[in-house]
């Protein structure tokens, strides 16, 4: 007999379902012990003292009065705003919409505060990048400062790419008592084929086209503002906020600076002002965000082939709300979800095409109908996950939802359950004598599953592309690149290692790749087992291999195995940590920060999270 309202449901998500609820029972328990503290403790803004209230509402203009004397909820914006990142440049405006369409409802929203927002696209191969990771942590902890102040009601939260959704959701959770709603902006416009900037750079790192030519290539694919279109990182982020329910169903992917993006933003306004505790509908985060939302979220990440960082950040995310989310939960669940999407790097087109091909939508749809998504849940929307199966249009100006559509708009982006690309989700857990890793097999064709080859290692990048060019890796090899891991140097991505082993794989070798650090949902074609824990800095096996050793990768078996004896070898020495770029600043971070499995976050674990 299955859990309460799981009727139908597919009995893998059954059986992980209930396997997550049973190990985080205490966990979870003292989560929502201190939710129910924090509300009873902080009833609402009448709580303050007057003399804490009044510097709460000193700069708020027209909306003191009402503040001031409590006349309806007030919301508070937490934003990622800045002009750098094309996705979070639409944000600059919206707090001052936010204002009004609070105002059509009688609420006010203040701007609660801002978190920082770094753009892995800038910083990929740089200094900077050493600092990604833990910017989640920072943003986290910058979440908590904004709503410190318990002047809200409820959280409007401005946040899409890498780090930033992760460490919004952390930090939010942690005020769980408050209603929650993600506003996302959209991605911008395609522009340059997929396919055609891949061919770019790889003919870049045989230095066969020039910077001038890659420039070119990279700005006609990053040209204005909005998301990136391809389905990394930041749009898994949004993926997974609708199968939370933390978004407006069918949010995600409507384009910025239109009057259905307008539309959305002003509808999610009006939501948020009405679920909060002093209503009749009160749907507190700490209750939309249980095990049976962690879940789905992973479900939607697995069967549209997701970035593989989430493997770090749903842990951590899930660890916020008192949940138990580990690498064998993920796998089992990828074994039982089938691939439906094939959004570039692992097809041709972007998320612009997969959201007029039905988008999120129909996938909610398919998964809620074959039982493989939990739809009794709680989620910010009326209807619950069903909800989540219809798309916004605007008819005559008024926001509607209709439907998803029964048939894919593209066969050879989306398809339904019956007709899935692969039978699995295509996010392995591998594991053996090296460690536990993740191998995203939905990106590699099969029959490059299995790599068994010497090894040649690594300690940074540049290394492996001096390699490259001076032609010593042209030949069956496993590239291990060690000392990447979150102590190490806070665990950067690998993503200047894609082309260069790419051209490898091109010319007819096997290759694959081995790492303690990370690559993104834009990592390619070459098979790669990364997350490598423990990381060779705490001790991990990788601190022990040499040159030559031969290593076998097997997505089929889920082995990740060194032949050689490493019993009476001596770890290498890590290579001392760098300073520069603020990479010194984040040296507690580092030393405090826990496995990549457990979300790897110092934060978290210095809590006792």
């Amino acid at each position: 007999m299955g859990l309460p309202g799981m009727t139908n449901l597919h009995p893998v998500i059954e059986r992980v379902t209930a396997r997550i609820i049973a190990k985080s029972k205490d966990s979870r328990r003292r989560y929502l012990e201190l939710i129910e503290r924090e509300a009873e403790k902080f009833p609402g803004r009448g709580a303050l003292s007057c003399s804490n209230l009044a510097h709460g509402f000193a700069a708020a203009q027209e909306d003191k009065g009402a503040i001031a004397h409590g006349r309806g909820p007030n919301l508070a914006i937490v934003t990622a705003y800045n002009d750098m990142l094309s996705a979070h440049q639409p944000y600059g405006r919206y707090p001052e919409a936010i204002k009004l369409y609070a105002r059509e409802v009688g609420a006010t929203a203040q701007v609660a505060g801002g978190v920082p927002a770094m753009c892995d696209g800038v910083t990929q191969g740089q200094d900077g990048m050493e600092l990604s990771l833990f910017s989640r942590d920072t943003i986290a902890l910058s979440t908590a400062v904004a709503m410190s102040h318990a002047m809200f009601d409820g959280m409007a939260l401005l946040g899409i790419c890498d780090k930033i959704v992760p460490g919004l959701v952390i930090g939010a959770l942690r005020f769980g008592h408050l209603p929650a709603i993600f506003i996302p902006s959209g991605p911008m416009p395609s522009g340059l084929a997929n396919r055609e900037k891949q061919k770019v750079r790889q003919l870049y790192a045989e230095g066969k086209a020039s910077r001038a030519a890659l420039l070119e290539s990279e700005s006609a694919s990053y040209h204005s503002p909005g998301t990136c279109t391809f389905y990394g990182t930041a749009n898994s982020n949004q993926m997974m906020l609708e199968l939370m329910g933390l978004h407006l169903p069918a949010a995600s992917f409507v384009p910025p600076n239109t009057p259905l993006r307008s539309a959305l933003t002003r509808a999610a306004v009006h939501r948020l002002a009405r679920i909060g505790r002093e209503g009749n509908d009160y749907r507190p985060m700490a209750r939309v965000v249980d095990e049976k939302a962690i879940v789905n979220a992973a479900v939607g990440l697995l069967c549209t082939g997701g970035s593989t960082n989430h493997a770090i950040h749903l842990p951590a995310m899930a660890r916020a709300a008192g949940i138990k989310l580990d690498w064998q939960d993920l796998d089992e669940l990828s074994a039982a979800v089938p691939l439906l999407a094939r959004v570039y790097p692992n097809g041709a087109g972007d998320v612009n095409h997969f959201h007029a091909a039905g988008g999120i939508s129909f996938v909610v749809r398919e998964l809620l109908d074959a039982g493989l998504a939990h739809g009794d849940v709680l989620t910010i929307s009326d209807g619950g996950m069903a909800d989540y199966a219809t798309e916004p249009v605007l008819e005559d100006g008024t926001l509607t939802w209709q439907p998803a559509p029964q048939a894919s708009g593209d066969d050879a982006m989306l398809r339904p359950v019956e007709r899935a690309f692969m039978p699995d989700g295509g996010m392995r857990l591998v594991k053996g004598n090296l460690g536990r890793a993740t191998f995203k097999t939905s990106a590699v064709d099969a029959e490059r599953w299995t790599i068994e080859a010497p090894c040649r290692v690594f300690t940074a990048q540049d290394e492996v592309q001096a390699a490259f060019k001076a032609g010593e890796l042209d030949r069956d090899v496993i590239v291990v690149v060690r000392f990447q891991g979150p102590r190490a140097n806070g665990m950067p991505e690998l993503h200047k290692l894609t082309p260069p082993l790419g051209v490898l794989q091109d010319k007819g070798y096997k290759v694959a790749l081995v790492t303690d650090g990370r690559m993104s949902g834009a990592s390619g074609k070459v098979p790669a087992a990364i997350h490598v824990t423990p990381e060779a800095l705490a001790g991990g096996a990788l601190a022990y291999v040499q040159d030559g050793d031969v290593i076998k990768l097997c997505g089929h078996d889920g082995l990740l195995q060194v032949k050689a004896d490493l019993s009476d070898r001596e770890p290498v020495s890590a290579p001392r940590a760098e300073m520069g770029m603020g990479r010194e600043l984040f040296a507690m971070l580092r030393n405090h920060a826990d496995g990549a499995e457990e979300g790897a976050s110092a934060m978290l674990a210095e809590a006792g999270l």
